[in-house]
């Protein structure tokens, strides 16, 4: 599921612009202007522009910590995870303290993940892991897990899926003086990835015993469902399509949130399935504009390169 802190890797570092060690620095307003120029330009998909002034920044600050994680988001944009993660490298040699090399380390998770690696993807989220426990954070330590296990699910690694899963599930919920909605995220997160899973197992009965559980779970606490009910029509969606009803997927997908580069590819996966071509390459299309790192984007952009060259 979308959260807003998937941007933290990248937000971090862009905090550390000048902390670099090691290295004399020019006009700050010189760098930051190339960092800013180049994450405008990011924005507006324009991939090839803003590594080139990613690189002008290298030229000058070949270890700034901002600039190395930004070259390898671009980087992973274009498919040359390999190129990416030698920056994701740099910026946690060079990261100044733990959270900016937690930052740097979230980068690398999600770069694997853009190859569909599950086992790298969570190794490198057990050392954000590791940072979350020395702060004793206990929901951050389950978002991670969570996240990883996300990854593994569309890698096809089904086992270790639900056992992150889980362990997000069981971590979130020893937060201290965890609030009763907190509670319900969790345990509303767990039904709904044991439902795509069942799914992706061909366990139709199952996939849909853990929907109706998330349902009642959003209809007993309001509050909760007041961010939540937007991943609902994801759950049904995710779990007709994999359950062999593409028309009732793209019915429920409908409800979905739109601008979301993984539910785009779902939608193009239904349409396949239909036999339609147009829309599919139309939804495709939609998701190969990510310029997103995170777990999402990791699967869209690949897939969705992919499946144009095969679709045109």
């Amino acid at each position: 599921m979308c959260r807003a802190n998937f941007a933290l890797s990248f937000a971090l570092a862009a905090c550390l612009i000048y902390a670099a060690p090691g290295h004399a620095q020019p006009s700050p307003q010189l760098q930051s202007d190339l960092l800013r120029q180049g994450q405008q330009q990011l924005r507006q998909g324009k991939v090839s522009e803003a590594l080139t002034l990613y690189r002008q920044e290298l030229a000058n600050h070949p270890s700034s910590v901002a600039a190395n994680n930004a070259m390898g988001v671009a980087l992973d944009l274009e498919g040359r995870t390999s190129d990416a993660r030698k920056h994701f490298a740099k910026a946690i040699e060079a990261a100044p303290n733990a959270q900016a090399k937690a930052a740097a380390e979230r980068a690398m998770a999600m770069s694997y993940a853009f190859d569909n690696d599950c086992a790298n993807t969570v190794k490198y989220e057990r050392m954000v892991i590791a940072y979350w426990v020395a702060e004793k954070n206990f929901y951050q330590q389950g978002e991670m897990m969570t996240e990883a296990a996300r990854v593994c699910l569309e890698a096809g690694d089904l086992a270790a899926a639900a056992k992150y899963y889980e362990m997000g599930r069981d971590t979130g919920l020893k937060e201290p003086g965890i609030q009763p909605d907190r509670v319900s995220l969790w345990n509303y997160r767990w039904e709904h990835a044991q439902a795509r899973i069942a799914a992706r197992r061909g366990n139709k009965a199952l996939a849909e015993k853990h929907v109706a559980a998330a349902r009642a779970l959003l209809d007993k606490d309001p509050e909760m469902a007041k961010a939540q009910a937007i991943f609902f029509p994801y759950l049904t969606g995710y779990v007709a399509l994999y359950t062999g009803d593409a028309r009732a997927a793209l019915a429920d997908l409908a409800k979905a949130n739109q601008n979301d580069p993984f539910i785009q590819c779902l939608i193009g996966q239904a349409h396949e399935k239909l036999g339609e071509r147009d829309q599919a390459v139309q939804a495709y299309t939609k998701a190969y504009a990510t310029t997103a790192h995170n777990p999402p984007a990791a699967f869209a952009k690949p897939f969705a390169r992919k499946k144009l060259a095969e679709l045109k």
